[in-house]
């Protein structure tokens, strides 16, 4: 029950930034150039990033080193 929990956590702008060591203008700027995790943007306006989509995000840009 937990792993579903963790699956549908979703993350604001200001969390995700803080996660990975950005900067918002950064972010803003990996979105625009479609860099940034998949996300999602709720009616209002904000944007959400799933967890999930995240932790997909950081194995596809691991560096094989």
């Amino acid at each position: 029950m937990a792993g579903m929990a963790k699956a549908r956590e979703m993350l604001t702008v200001p969390e995700l930034c803080e996660e990975l060591g950005i900067s918002s203008s950064t972010f803003y700027d990996w979105r625009l150039k479609r860099r940034a995790p998949r996300c999602i943007k709720l009616p209002n306006g904000a944007i959400r990033v799933r967890r999930v989509e995240l932790e997909i995000w950081l194995s596809e840009h691991e560096d094989a080193a």
